[in-house]
């Protein structure tokens, strides 16, 4: 199951990457036939609300560009070492998010520079609005095998085995709606066609917010499921140490899922107001309502690494049934010395 949807994942990473690539080539030289009677002004610096060749209506705050960027970054750094001291390779979807994320981000620092650049306002965009579909895969993924490993699978509201493969599917289709509706949009010369572009963008996110927001009714009302009927399970680590206990780690999905809600909802209203609306042309609800709320989903799983909780496995199931083998021989060797004893008295 990790396998398919680690290769549905990819193929869909390729597809959208293809779609940036394809519209950073189409609209390098779109800002003068979009724009052709309006002349650039002398200073970007000067009045960047009123520039009509600055996309963001604003000059991108170096401080805080460099404050996020390392911020990211560091999470990035630590997951991938997580990833190898503790295991959890089945979470690199959202640490590579992590890295684009922050690239994206840093592209800012070229946005301060050249305000009016539109090639890297696309690239920037792009990357920032994107990358947390694997931040969102991540969390697909992990729920998946935190019912595996707690053995309550029963309680989910999708048949076991399909609940990563459900998630993950969709989250690759609003992912792919997104890369195509944003390539349309910035790549064409038709203010027609650039706002279907805006309407596909729109249809997507919309339906990611659905569809992460029925994940996240599916996440507590399993949790709950497992508080109220399996007391076995919701106790299974109690005497263990925090980071070994999964209710520790359940609740840091729930602070995950709150986050990626605020950005999507604050990303919907957004995107319905236009590129030019107020939400998208102020700073600081970027940072509060998108990069804060993504920031805190996948750092809070810089203390509760999954893999600290959850142990592979494969490795677990090849022991035990292993030592069920041994144990069955070993009965069977027992019973068969014992019959020639019998049949000698």
């Amino acid at each position: 199951m990790l396998g398919r949807t680690s290769q549905l994942w990819n193929r869909s990473t390729a597809l959208a990457a293809l779609c940036i690539a394809v519209a950073l080539i189409a609209s390098t030289p779109v800002d003068a036939l979009k724009q052709p009677n309006l002349p650039h002004v002398a200073n970007p610096f000067a009045d960047p609300k009123d520039d009509p060749y600055n996309p963001l209506r604003y000059i991108a705050s170096n401080a805080l560009t460099a404050v996020a960027f390392s911020l990211v970054l560091l999470c990035a750094l630590f997951q991938s070492y997580a990833m190898r001291k503790w295991g959890a390779i089945w979470m690199m979807c959202m640490v590579i998010g992590e890295y684009t994320f922050a690239t994206g981000i840093a592209l800012r620092f070229g946005l301060h520079k050249n305000p009016d650049s539109k090639g890297i306002y696309i690239a920037e965009y792009l990357l920032v609005v994107l990358s947390p579909c694997a931040f969102i895969a991540g969390d697909y993924i992990l729920l998946g095998r935190l019912a595996r490993y707690l053995k309550c699978d029963k309680h989910l509201l999708i048949r076991p085995s399909r609940i990563t493969l459900v998630f993950v599917c969709s989250d690759i289709t609003t992912f792919l709606i997104q890369a195509l509706g944003g390539s349309v949009e910035i790549a064409t010369t038709s203010v027609t066609v650039s706002q279907t572009g805006s309407h596909i963008f729109l249809a997507g996110l919309a339906a990611q917010l659905a569809s992460f927001f029925f994940f996240t009714c599916t996440y507590l009302l399993f949790f709950y499921r497992v508080h109220k009927y399996e007391p076995q399970a919701w106790t299974k680590d109690e005497g263990k140490k925090w980071y070994h206990d999964w209710r520790t780690l359940g609740y840091a999905i729930i602070f995950s899922c709150i986050g990626i809600l605020i950005r999507s909802v604050y990303r919907t209203i957004e995107l319905s107001q236009g590129f030019r609306g107020y939400l998208a042309t102020t700073e600081r609800f970027f940072y509060g309502l998108d990069t804060l709320p993504l920031f805190i989903a996948v750092a809070i799983y810089v203390p509760f690494w999954p893999g600290r909780f959850i142990p592979p496995f494969l490795k677990e199931e090849d022991v035990s049934s292993t030592r069920t083998a041994s144990e069955e021989t070993g009965q069977g060797h027992v019973e068969e010395e014992k019959a020639p004893e019998l049949a000698q008295v």
